[in-house]
């Protein structure tokens, strides 16, 4: 948790993974040149005292990440959100085994969400059905980018991908975070495009789609989308370190997702390893709409408590303290004419 200015908020991190890119474990050029892209975002967005050594950021490892989320970056509970990319990395680019570990090593900290490719047909479902038990799953974490084969990507709205979402229904996993949002190398940037969202939200109202990234650089075609789909939530990550950068970016994010969703379906992400959480919560906190920005109205505590922490602890049944929930809000008296 993080304190300031007398209020206290409840961090919740709904976007970190555990990565391997090291020379051994890369595939091919593929897999170097997605890890220096992602080095590239890292280096270009973050202020200098958080820049890592490029040695670094290729694996962290288990203990970093809990000093870095845990005990120097405020975080009170993580999520889990990997990506496989088998094509480009030998053991996969996010570690299950090492990742989940984490998770029965420090019970109530971290949720691990797993992944599937709807191009597996229905190996992939029985698979599914067994992680799901193993992992006792929440959500999943699709990368629709992917590459398998002769494939470049897949779409939300396909027959397959229907089938996996159905076998979601049945397994409980209720939370599919997709990541349509900014292109890296190798992949291509209208694999991420944000329209199929709008088919599945629309037929599996029961699911809740958090779509990471906020759609960038089509936030505009995401919040139109969002408007209409009340099952369908922001993720903050790579939008949110722009407040460094391009604090004026950054308060146009925010304040068109204000305008188009509402503030109970926007999640904080550090997107660890890609930025720490730490540097990233302070600058949110202190943030404000500046005032020659009149067509957004000025961020509130209680906004920035639920954007922080709160709307996914919601989403995932992780217990917050009495004391740093907002009080419910009483009901509107309605006169009787």
């Amino acid at each position: 948790m993080y304190s300031k200015d007398g209020e206290t908020y409840f961090i919740v991190d709904a976007h970190v993974a555990l990565w391997d890119a090291r020379p051994e474990n890369q595939r091919n050029i593929h897999g170097k040149q997605f890890i220096d892209c992602f080095y590239d975002y890292h280096r270009n967005l973050s202020p200098e005292s958080e820049v890592w050594p490029y040695e670094d950021y290729l694996y962290q490892g288990g203990d970093r990440l809990m000093r870095d989320l845990f005990e120097n970056g405020y975080v009170d509970h993580a999520i889990f959100q990997p990506a496989h990319l088998g094509a480009f990395y030998n053991n996969g680019f996010g570690q299950t085994e090492e990742a989940f570990a984490l998770t029965q090593k420090h019970e109530g900290k971290l949720t691990y969400n797993h992944f599937f490719d709807p191009r597996f047909e229905q190996a992939g479902i029985d698979q599914l059905r067994r992680d799901a038990e193993r992992f006792n799953l929440k959500g999943v974490k699709l990368y629709t980018a992917e590459w398998q084969g002769d494939s470049r990507g897949y779409k939300l709205d396909g027959k397959w991908t229907y089938k996996y979402f159905e076998a979601c229904q049945e397994l409980g996993i209720k939370n599919i975070h997709v990541h349509k949002g900014p292109t890296i190398r190798p992949l291509d940037r209208d694999a991420f495009d944000v329209a199929d969202v709008d088919h599945a939200a629309t037929d599996f109202t029961d699911l809740n789609f958090v779509v990471e990234h906020c759609g960038l650089p089509r936030l505009e075609d995401f919040c139109w989308i969002a408007t209409q789909e009340p099952n369908v939530h922001a993720g903050l990550a790579v939008a949110i370190p722009f407040i460094h950068t391009r604090p004026r970016y950054f308060a146009q994010i925010i304040g068109e997702l204000l305008y188009w969703l509402d503030e109970d379906r926007i999640q904080f992400s550090s997107d660890y390893a890609l930025w720490t959480p730490r540097w990233l919560i302070e600058r949110f906190v202190d943030f404000q709409i500046p005032e020659d920005m009149p067509e957004y109205a000025p961020l509130t505590v209680g906004q920035k408590k639920k954007i922080l922490g709160l709307n996914a602890a919601a989403m995932y049944d992780v217990p917050v303290p009495a004391e740093l929930r907002l009080a419910p809000v009483e009901p509107q008296a309605v006169s009787v004419a």
